[in-house]
């Protein structure tokens, strides 16, 4: 669910701070990013240290540092992040909140940025009843503030009441929430192809290519990223599993186009593999022996057409499909061809040549091909591609809708 986001923490001076070490450690097992802003009064109750081992990333503390300025830039760092969390949320930093202060480096932040902001309140019961801080909420949750708690419980000072910051589950499930509520593919399924398959000769020989599965693993976390139900079948690769992504694995076109037929239906699929146009017509049970002056003659038959199968009319055709078309030559004219043939909605077009280092590479660059035209894409790396994809993919399922 989280994989991919970034988190910027800020921690503030509450005896719940110490709570906030787990939090960092919760957030990150699910797959995101966390950098942290620890205030003065934060740092009474933990250290930059122990925040900088959780999160495996700087800890930023003061507003003046002419090398973090130098550097970040209390502007950047409020702006990199998808979501801001201040846990614990004191009264005094809601009130500098709600009324616009910025005299350190987290109030600066929070004025500064343009993101979502999440805040798990934590402080005295009377002090969360008083008037000023009631006012001060409201002023935040009409400004969109998010907010998980406080709770009732027992406070470090030895009353009860609401107060107490929800504990570090409670917070980690409003952040998947924020995130689920905000995925542009949320609720939606997707298949994606990635790598090349291993069309068997004999039992230790095979026919294959060159393919790496790079960017059909990049497309399938993207999509995971963006919250579609995604099921990854690939060949064999090295690249690793996607997180949150369901990987089936497969080695020959015959078994690519079952699992695929199995993973539907679908929403939208993604044909990036590189399957073998052609495979054995007769496998050999045993090794092929070699034979001085005689080399083995073989047979040759055609691949089943997984694009074009899946892209039939059918009631399990997904409502967006979209193929590869990977050229050495004509890139875009062969796309286009392959387009009408396939009867699928987008080509996505590259070449690759042996100079270009797209297989393997971890760079692309690809051409659009659907019925309005073609949009040539720059240059860039095969997870930027991949996200820019998913990207044009939700708008054209919001248009479908």
């Amino acid at each position: 669910m989280l994989h991919g986001k970034r988190v910027l923490l800020i921690v503030s001076g509450g005896i719940a701070a110490y709570k906030s070490l787990d939090l960092i450690r919760r957030l990150r097992e699910r797959g995101a990013g966390v950098r942290c802003v620890l205030t003065a009064g934060g740092a009474h109750f933990v250290t930059p240290l122990s925040l900088a081992a959780l999160s495996e990333d700087t800890v930023f503390t003061d507003l003046f540092s002419l090398t973090t300025e130098s550097e970040m830039g209390h502007i950047r760092l409020s702006r990199e992040a998808d979501l801001l969390v201040v846990a614990p949320a004191t009264a005094d930093i809601l009130a500098k909140m709600a009324h616009g202060r910025a005299d350190d480096l987290a109030t600066t932040a929070l004025l500064a940025t343009d993101k979502p902001v999440l805040i798990a309140p934590a402080m005295n019961v009377r002090m969360w009843n008083h008037a000023a801080t009631q006012a001060n909420l409201r002023t935040l949750e009409s400004r969109g503030v998010l907010r998980v708690g406080p709770v009732e419980g027992d406070m470090a000072c030895g009353e009860y009441g609401p107060g107490r910051m929800s504990e570090v589950m409670e917070i980690v499930a409003a952040v998947e929430s924020f995130f689920a509520d905000r995925s542009p593919l949320a609720g939606k399924r997707a298949l994606v192809t990635s790598g090349p398959t291993h069309e068997p000769i004999d039992p230790v020989r095979y026919i294959a290519n060159r393919a790496s599965g790079k960017q059909g693993h990049a497309i399938a976390a993207a999509l995971a990223r963006a919250g579609a139900a995604t099921t990854l079948v690939t060949g064999p690769t090295h690249e690793p599993d996607p997180a949150g992504v369901t990987v089936v694995r497969i080695e020959s076109a015959a078994e690519m186009l079952a699992a695929c037929k199995a993973a539907l239906p679908a929403d939208v699929a993604v044909f990036a593999a590189a399957v073998s146009d052609w495979r054995i017509a007769a496998q050999a049970g045993q090794k092929i022996k070699k034979n001085a002056g005689a080399p083995p003659q073989l047979s040759l038959a055609e691949n089943p057409d997984i694009l074009a199968t899946l892209a039939a009319p059918g009631n399990l055709r997904p409502r967006l499909v979209i193929g590869f078309a990977a050229e050495t030559e004509k890139v875009v004219e062969n796309a286009q061809a392959k387009l009408k043939r396939k009867r699928c909605d987008w080509i996505v077009a590259n070449d690759v040549s042996p100079a270009t280092g797209t297989f393997g590479g971890s760079d692309n660059t690809v051409h659009l091909v659907t019925g309005k035209g073609v949009e040539d894409w720059p240059p860039m790396s095969k997870t930027d591609v991949a996200a820019r994809l998913i990207e044009r993919i939700g708008m054209a399922l919001a248009e479908r809708a």
